[in-house]
Formats: structure tokens, sequence, C-alpha cells
């Protein structure tokens, strides 16, 4: 039972794992594929941000600055050595080519090659400038040139790149209507579904733990059925026409042979017996009621086998008032009587005994008789695990290490130990359960 259980808990968690993996993997492709794509609209957003700012610098500065200069270097009031004009040509030239870096512009990509044109241009202005230096008269050239010349190609760079400025203006503030009406859909779409999530979160709250109770509902029913059945049969084992036709034999004989005592204690006992078998409907007795249900049969059978029978309970009265399940006791006894001691030549004892191990309490029933083989004890062993064991010496083994472990677990039950020829020892392994904490024990326990 133990590994079909764990396989079946195994298979809910598994199942349960499934479903609220299968619930967020949309929310979580969703997440990020829309992550990504805002990382791309962002680096995009930046690039052009950039850009703009290096193209505002740039229109600002450069037509005052350029013209100023070449005036400068005209006028004599600076070498060409000195002058930073080249210098100037060289910067402007670097701006232009990061601002081509930027991916996607278009038509604006055609206004930086413009730009850039026209740095050539005045390159080449600059360049016949400072060649009429080297001749005299030929400042009036020069002012033709600056006037004429650099000051029209400065103007169409600022022009330019005024242009360059505010479709880059226009595209960011479109880029950002985008990005905000990317969000708002983003978001309603996130909203979307998380609603779907939640309502299938509810409907997997309810749905679930029907699929989970309702096979642990069928299993406890399954094994509470078991456990009736093992409860009943052993109940009918107790009520053995045999078992009773026998005894009140042994009673009516005794009364015939004028020995009243014994046919008083007979009926006490045969009474007693069963009295403590029904037990008002109890399920789980005390040890000391066990031992009295035992010492019932106990006497009641040795009066029918006293040439071949003696018994002695050994149990402290300290674990009086541990639980155990009822009827458990009596037909280990029973199958030391008529599987061990009655097959033995001479008779022989029956011992029951107890003892506790760390969070156990151990009772056993021990016999002299004839034991038994090796392969019949691994016959006897490998019956007690068997989901229905064959009808024989087995079965009322069987029902009492089945009950056991429907009512405490199956680290519960019980072993046989034997050896031919020397006897046999059936321990009972239970929990200790005391009479004070019953109360608070699973309902199997009440």
């Amino acid at each position: 039972m133990k590994p079909a259980a764990e396989q079946q808990e195994r298979n809910l968690a598994k199942r349960i794992r499934a479903s609220y993996i299968a619930l967020l993997i949309p929310y979580v492709i969703f997440a990020v594929a829309g992550l990504a794509y805002f990382g791309r609209v962002y680096s995009r957003y930046e690039e052009m941000l950039r850009s703009v700012v290096a193209a505002s610098q740039f229109s600002l500065d450069f037509k005052k600055d350029f013209d100023y200069e070449t005036y400068l270097l005209i006028a004599g009031n600076v070498s060409p050595e000195e002058s930073p004009l080249f210098g100037m040509l060289a910067d402007a030239g670097r701006v232009v080519d990061d601002l081509e870096q930027v991916k996607d512009q278009g038509e604006n990509g055609k206004r930086l090659q413009s730009v850039g044109k026209y740095l050539d241009n005045l390159e080449t202005y600059i360049q016949r400038i400072d060649d009429n230096l080297s001749q005299p008269d030929r400042y009036e050239e020069n002012i033709l040139i600056w006037e004429n010349d650099v000051q029209i190609v400065t103007s169409l760079i600022r022009d330019t790149m005024n242009e360059y400025i505010y479709y880059e203006n226009r595209a960011l503030m479109q880029a950002q209507q985008e990005n905000r009406a990317l969000v708002e859909d983003f978001l309603k779409i996130s909203v979307g579904i998380l609603a779907v999530i939640l309502i299938a979160a509810l409907i997997f709250s309810y749905v679930v733990p029907l699929r989970i109770t309702r096979p642990i509902e069928e299993q406890v029913r399954e094994e509470q059925m078991r456990l009736r059945k093992a409860e009943f049969e052993l109940l009918q084992a107790q009520i053995n026409p045999h078992f009773l036709y026998n005894t009140l034999d042994a009673i009516v004989w005794s009364a015939e042979a004028g020995n009243e005592k014994q046919v008083v204690r007979m009926v006490r006992s045969l009474s007693e017996f069963f009295r403590m078998s029904l037990n008002k409907g109890k399920e789980i007795v005390t040890v000391r009621e066990e031992l009295m249900h035992v010492r019932s049969y106990l006497e009641i059978q040795q009066v029918r086998y006293q040439d071949i029978l003696t018994y002695r309970i050994d149990v402290p009265e300290e674990y009086g008032d541990r639980r155990i399940p009822k009827i458990t006791l009596q037909p280990l006894v029973e199958n030391a009587l008529y599987h061990g001691i009655k097959n033995r030549r001479g008779g022989g004892a029956i011992t029951v005994g107890a003892r506790e191990e760390d969070d156990l309490l151990i009772l056993y029933v021990r016999d002299d008789g004839i034991g038994m083989s090796a392969e019949r004890l691994a016959q006897i062993r490998e019956g007690l695990t068997e989901q229905a064991p064959e009808k024989s010496a087995i079965y009322g083994l069987y029902n009492v290490n089945e009950r056991i472990r429907l009512d405490f677990g199956e680290e519960y039950g019980l072993s046989i130990d034997s050896e031919e020829g020397t006897g046999t020892t059936v321990e009972i392994r239970l929990p200790k359960i005391s009479t004070e904490i019953v109360e608070n024990q699973t309902p199997a326990l009440q």
C-alpha cells in the first residue's frame, strides 16, 4: 500500500505544479516579450535623444564661431598656424560621423550627408584663404570668399542641422506617443491576463482540491471497508461454533463430573471472553482489557488442554493504559496453541509479554512448540504484506497486521521469528498511545 500511496501523492504533486506552471507560462512569455520590446524601444529613444543634444550644440555654436575665426584669419589677427578653424572642422566632422551611426534615420540621414559635404566645402574655402594669405594683395579676394562662400555654407550647415533637430524632435515626440500607447496596451493586456489567471486560479482552487481529496476519500473509504471486513472476520472467528461447541461440551463434562468450581470458572471465562470480544463496539481498547480477553481464552483452553498447555502473562502493569486494537493478541495465542503447542509431543507453554523500545510498545506471544521451517517462515512473512492472502493459518495474522497498519500506520504491525523444533515468537509493534491522549487522536483511534 505504501508505494502506491506515495506514487499517488507524487502524481498529485506533479499535477499541481504543472497546473501552476500552465497558469503562469502565458503571462511570463508575455512579460518577457514586452520587456524585450521595451528595451529595444528605450535604446532607440536614447539614441535619438543623444543625437538631438549633440546636433543642438553643433547648430548653436558652429556658425558664429567659425565665421568669426575666419574673419580673424583674413584680417591677420591670427596666423594660419594659430587659427582653430581646421580643428573646428575636424570636431564638426566627428559629430556628423557619430550622428550617422544612429539607426533608422531615413531622410535625416541624407541631411547629415549634406552637412558632411558642406564641411568639405568649408575646408576647401579655408585652404584657399590660407593660400591667398601667402600672396600680397589678396585681402579683397579672401573677404569675398568669406562673404560669398564661407558664411553661406555655414548658414546652410546651421539650417540643415536645424532641420535635422526638428525632425529628430518630431520623431522623439512620435516615439513618446507610441511608447505611451504601448504602455497603455501593455497594462491593459497585463490586467486582462491577470484577470484570466485569477479566474483560472479560482477554478483551479475549486477543482484541484476535489481531484486531490476524491482519491484520498476513496482510499480512506476502501481502507475503512477493509478494516471493517477484517474486524468482522476476526469477530466471526471469536464466535467460532467449533470453539463454542467444544467449550460448552467441556462445561457439560465438568458439570457431570461434579466439578462445580471448574464449571463456574469456565462459564465466567466464556462470558468474559465474549463480552470483551464485543466490547460495546469499541475498536481501540487498553492493553489491560486486551489481556483480560486473552486470559479468558487461555483459561478456557487450559481446561480443555490441561495436559499439554501452560501459559504465563508477563506484561508490566505500567503498560496497562496503552492503547491497542481489540482482538489483537487472541488470534496470535490461538495460532500458538493450534499450530505450535498441539503438534508438539508433550505439550508446551505460551508466554505473553511486553517491552518498550524508543517510541514503540512491543507486545509478543512466544511458544515453545514445533516452530516452522525457514521456507514456511518466509511464506508467512511474505503473506503478511500481500493484499489478499489465501485463507489459511496466515489469514488471522494478516487481519491483525492489516488492522494495526490501518489504525496506526504502515511502520507498525507484526513481525515473526521461528526456529523449527524450538518455537515461534510473534511481536506486535505499536505506538505509545495512552488513555490520557486517546481523545486527541485520529477518528480511527477513538
